[in-house]
């Protein structure tokens, strides 16, 4: 299934083909939670994800991507907006797009990890674990 939505010059696209590796990647990289991930961890993770890109005209700008069974639970991770292309709500819209795409309606559980974007992800019904300690981690 491949899902486009626009908003003026901007593109949101789940196309797996119009991702540009070199940016999520690069982006990634130097990302405070995916310091110094190789390349092949970075192509693996998007072949087994749902994937969104941002795209200025044919320039990929964002991205985000969801691990999910499409039936029951989402994990939202590697959300970003490049830079320089900020402050134009793209990143709003890039959430507002996943949560309301018709493969992740009606899952009972979304999760995700954020050191610094806890007001954004509020906007979208995002809360902090209401029982952080049935939750683990290895």
């Amino acid at each position: 299934m491949s899902t486009e939505w626009k908003h003026g010059d901007y593109t949101i696209s789940c196309d797996p083909e119009r991702l540009d590796l070199g940016v999520v990647h690069g982006f990634l990289t130097t990302s405070y939670w995916a310091l110094g991930v190789s390349e092949d961890v970075v192509r693996r993770s998007i072949e087994h994800s749902l994937c969104f890109g941002v795209y200025d005209q044919e320039s990929q700008i964002g991205f985000a991507r969801v691990v999910t069974d499409r039936a029951t639970f989402a994990y939202l991770a590697d959300v970003f907006i490049l830079e320089e292309h900020r402050g134009h709500g793209l990143g709003m819209w890039l959430i507002e797009t996943i949560v309301a795409h018709p493969e992740l309606s009606g899952l009972r559980r979304w999760i995700l990890v954020t050191r610094d974007a806890q007001d954004l992800y509020r906007k979208y019904g995002f809360t902090e674990l209401r029982n952080p300690e049935r939750f683990m981690e290895r």
